[in-house]
């Protein structure tokens, strides 16, 4: 899988449920055009850790949008899956009307593409994949079924991205938006521990 890292996201074509309830034919690279990417699969429709994850995300699109940064969630399921479950209120254990498309994989190989199929269960992992402004993927994340994931953690990476690609400093462990970097120098790494050692 880490060939992935610093590689064209796979591109794809395929159904999809936009923002506004409108089903369309969506084109990754095309949507994606001049913003980051987070693209995230989750396995099924009408589950119970997904519509917590989705929801998650959604919350957080203003912040996503501050960061020109277009969210996707890709299952398995259809269109009209997708449609159905965001026309239940949360309530009855649907979404809502999330902020963000939800992609129809049917034939699956999406998820074959970005490498989170279980072949067994014809489900997806909770991968999440974070693409650049150039296409490239810079950063992905994948966690089993019963594993929830952190939306908060996403937005820090690409925050994270975008400070690295801003100051051409990198990140160190659990850094923050206006956080110090650090030069990517053997004095560069001297003179960060040397202030801030104790609080890593």
């Amino acid at each position: 899988m880490s060939h992935l890292i610093g590689q064209k996201a796979p591109d794809f074509t395929a159904q999809a449920v936009m923002e506004n309830d409108e089903l369309t034919e969506l084109t990754l690279s095309d949507y994606l055009k001049g913003s980051y990417g987070l693209i995230f699969f989750y396995p099924l429709d009408f589950t119970f850790v997904c519509p917590s994850e989705i929801i998650a995300f959604s919350n957080r699109m203003d912040k996503f949008a501050e960061l020109n940064t277009k969210v996707v969630g890709v299952s398995v399921d259809s269109q009209y899956s997708h449609y159905a479950w965001r026309n239940t209120p949360p309530n009855k254990g649907g979404l809502g009307p999330i902020k963000f498309p939800l992609v129809a994989d049917l034939t699956k190989q999406i998820a074959k593409d970005y490498g989170v199929l279980i072949e067994d269960a014809g489900v997806a992992l909770r991968g999440s994949f974070l693409i650049d402004k150039e296409g490239n993927i810079r950063h992905y994340v994948i966690n089993d079924l019963p594993l929830g994931r952190n939306v908060d953690e996403s937005i820090r990476m690409v925050e994270a991205l975008q400070f690295h690609e801003e100051h051409g400093e990198v990140c160190p462990a659990g850094w923050q938006k206006g956080q110090e970097g650090m030069k990517d120098t053997a004095e560069g790494v001297a003179s960060y521990l040397a202030s801030h050692a104790e609080e890593l």
